[in-house]
């Protein structure tokens, strides 16, 4: 996994054995275990990682007015209940120009309001919730709604 994980060596002299991972990949799930010797002692511990994705099809950039999904996706062993979508800290309502259905969002006609923060939750039958967070980006017109811009002569126009 090099060069992505790493130990910080001066907190292992204060009893901190982190492993960082940066950036964190799907196949990096599962369980890890550190064991630490000190003299005779042998200390471990076990961890398991599950990783969540939010992915965007078709890729960025995202055209206004083009369909698109948001797909979100986690290793979580249970099975999954209930998916619930926010924009922006608001839940978003699945229907008409949402449509949400096995951890998809679609939304048919995307419009620039629509780009920002997007986060999907997932609830599972164990009752663990999973939450992750998409930043979209929207390409289009945020212009005026009135197409017509008057300039006086002689002045700069935007």
């Amino acid at each position: 996994m090099k060069p992505r994980v790493s130990v910080q060596d001066s907190a292992i002299r204060n009893g901190n054995f982190s492993l960082r991972i940066d950036p964190v990949r799907s196949e990096d799930a599962g369980l890890y275990e550190a064991q630490v010797a000190y003299n005779t002692e042998v200390q471990s511990c076990r961890v398991e990682l599950g990783i969540i994705t939010v992915t965007l099809s078709p890729p960025s950039p995202v055209v206004e007015n083009e369909p698109l999904l948001l797909s979100c996706n986690s290793s979580h062993r249970a099975s999954l209940v209930e998916t619930r979508w926010f924009h922006n800290g608001r839940l978003v309502p699945t229907s008409g120009t949402f449509c949400s259905l096995h951890g998809v969002l679609s939304i048919l006609r995307p419009a620039m309001s629509d780009a920002g923060s997007w986060c999907c939750q997932l609830r599972y039958s164990d009752n663990e919730i999973i939450s992750a967070t998409y930043n979209l980006q929207i390409l289009g017109f945020d212009g005026p709604t009135n197409p017509v811009v008057y300039a006086a002569a002689g002045s700069a126009a935007d």
